[in-house]
C-alpha cells in the first residue's frame, strides 16, 4: 500500500482528498501541526506528497526545498493558483506535478497514479501496476478495486501481473503457462483453465465480473469496458 502525506490547511478539500484515496487503497496521513512538517515527513515516510502552496506559518515552497534537501520523494502540489509563474516556481523548487484548484478527483487519482508509476517503476520496480481503476500491488500480492482488497495466491498474482503488464492486449495460452510454470516439465493444459476459474470466482465477489476475458483458441485478456 502506497502512503501519501497530505499538506492542506482546507478542512474541507484535506478531507474529501483523503475519503477518495483511502477508498482506492492508498494509506493517507493528513498534516495538522504545519510547524514540523519535515518532522512529519521523516516519520512517517511517506511515497508521495500533495501539498498545497499557501499554508500557515510557511509556504508550500519552503517545504519543498526542505524536503528535497533529505529526499527524492515525489511531490505534487495542489493550489488555487494558476499562473505561469506560479507552476515554474514550484517547479524549480523541486515538485514533480502541479494540480490546479479545483480539481476533478477522477484527474487527481489518474495523476497521483501515473506519478507513482514513474517515480517507482523507474529502475525496474514493477510493484503497483493499474489496469482501468483497479490496482494490483506484487509485493503484497493484494488486488485494490474500489477500496477493496483480495488476498491472492501466488498463481493469482503471476496471471494478473501478466495481464496487467500487457494493458488489455491478449496473452496467449502457452505464454501464460511459461510464466506460471517456468519449466520444460509437461503441465496439463486443463490445470491454466482451473487457476483461471477460481481466480475470476475471486473476482466476482468484489464486483471485477467478467475482468478476465476469454479468447477462444488464442489465451486470454483483461476487459476493455
Amino acid at each position: 500500500m502506497h502512503k501519501i502525506l497530505l499538506i492542506e490547511d482546507d478542512e474541507i478539500i484535506r478531507q474529501q482528498i483523503k475519503k477518495m484515496l483511502e477508498q482506492w487503497g492508498f494509506e493517507v496521513l493528513i498534516v495538522e501541526d504545519f510547524m514540523d512538517v519535515l518532522g512529519l515527513f521523516a516519520r512517517f515516510e511517506p511515497h508521495l506528497i500533495l501539498m498545497d502552496i499557501g499554508l500557515p506559518f510557511f509556504n508550500g515552497y519552503h517545504w519543498c526545498q526542505e524536503i528535497r534537501k533529505v529526499s527524492k520523494v515525489p511531490i505534487m502540489f495542489l493550489s488555487s493558483r494558476d499562473q505561469p509563474m506560479d507552476i515554474v516556481m514550484a517547479i524549480n523548487m523541486g515538485a514533480d506535478d502541479f494540480v490546479t484548484k479545483p480539481f476533478d478527483n477522477t484527474v487527481l487519482l489518474a495523476k497521483i497514479q501515473g506519478l507513482l508509476r514513474r517515480s517507482y517503476e523507474f529502475g525496474r520496480d514493477h510493484s503497483l501496476l493499474e489496469y482501468q481503476g483497479v490496482l494490483l500491488n506484487l509485493k503484497s500480492m493484494v488486488l485494490i478495486y474500489e477500496g477493496q482488497e483480495l488476498a491472492l495466491t501466488k498463481n493469482d498474482c503471476q496471471i494478473l501481473r501478466v495481464l496487467f503488464e500487457q494493458g488489455g492486449s491478449v496473452v496467449s495460452r502457452d505464454d501464460l503457462m511459461k510464466e506460471l510454470w517456468n519449466s520444460d516439465f509437461f503441465i496439463d493444459d486443463n490445470t491454466l483453465s482451473v487457476n483461471i476459474a477460481r481466480l475470476r470466482k475471486k473476482l466476482d465477489e468484489i464486483g471485477l465480473v467478467q475482468f478476465i476475458e476469454t479468447k477462444k483458441g488464442i489465451g486470454y485478456s483483461l476487459s476493455h469496458d
